[in-house]
């Protein structure tokens, strides 16, 4: 276990968290921001990016409204960034996007805009990163993927190609830096209770009938916990990778889904 002076260690580093203004991404943001991290908080809802970094308070937080699947605005939020609080040490790709359809009506444009947020986002973010790391000598990037990163799965073809790709990705980055001492992994975790599921559980009852309890019991079948996962918990994870204690972990998956084997 990490002792609390050791997670203090991260005090004084700049994190860049993409999708920080509610959810998974939040989260995380409080977390690094208790260890001291100041954190640059990237998301499309100004209003609620700006609520998120008041509470996390002006001296650790700055909010940048950004389109990470748009290389100029991502440009220009990593150059606000480093203006406001230097050089990244810590990015965390947790910008992301579902949907769910059936292949045959899985048209181009949802295709291509599960792609381009969930790996292109990834790529951009980490593109601007990078350099910053291998000038300090030390990085750590974190990839929101999923469980169905790891398998497939019907319905979500997008979705789960999108989440391969991202799992691909952090492999490649993984071994190319894997002597720099800058670690990639991926935190994959199953069903996360966030608006996200709120949403996933309203569309399953809107199209089969089923009550929002029978919903909930379909998405959480395949979870041997029969349970939905917490934030915190994918926060705790996230946490775990960018501590001192971690640094031999780079290019892996770890799964978050209450022992689903994949």
């Amino acid at each position: 276990m990490t002792s609390s002076s050791e997670s203090s260690r991260l005090a004084g580093l700049h994190a860049v968290v993409t999708g920080a203004n509610r959810g998974i991404g939040a989260v995380i943001a409080a977390a690094l921001a208790a260890d001291g991290v100041r954190v640059s908080l990237l998301g499309r809802d100004a209003r609620t990016l700006e609520r998120v970094a008041q509470e996390l308070g002006d001296s650790r937080a700055l909010a940048l409204t950004t389109d990470v699947t748009d290389s100029t605005s991502v440009r220009s939020a990593f150059a606000a960034a480093r203006e406001r609080f230097g050089p990244i040490q810590i990015l965390i790709n947790n910008a992301g996007q579902a949907a769910s359809a059936k292949f045959t009506e899985t048209d181009e444009a949802l295709w291509n805009r599960l792609i381009a947020v969930n790996l292109n986002g990834t790529y951009l973010c980490s593109r601007q990163a990078v350099p910053d790391m291998l000038q300090a000598g030390f990085g750590r990037i974190v990839n929101m993927a999923s469980i169905a990163g790891l398998r497939g799965a019907p319905y979500i073809s997008a979705y789960v190609s999108s989440k391969h790709a991202v799992i691909g990705l952090t492999r490649s980055l993984a071994l190319e830096y894997a002597a720099r001492n800058i670690t990639v992994n991926a935190v994959c975790p199953g069903y996360v209770d966030t608006d996200m599921v709120k949403n996933a559980i309203a569309n399953i009852v809107s199209k089969t009938g089923r009550s929002e309890s029978e919903a909930l019991a379909a998405l959480v079948s395949g979870n041997p916990q029969r349970r939905l996962i917490e934030p915190r918990e994918v926060a705790d994870t996230v946490m775990w990778l960018c501590r001192p204690g971690s640094e031999s972990v780079t290019g892996q998956s770890i799964a978050l889904a209450g022992g689903e084997v994949t």
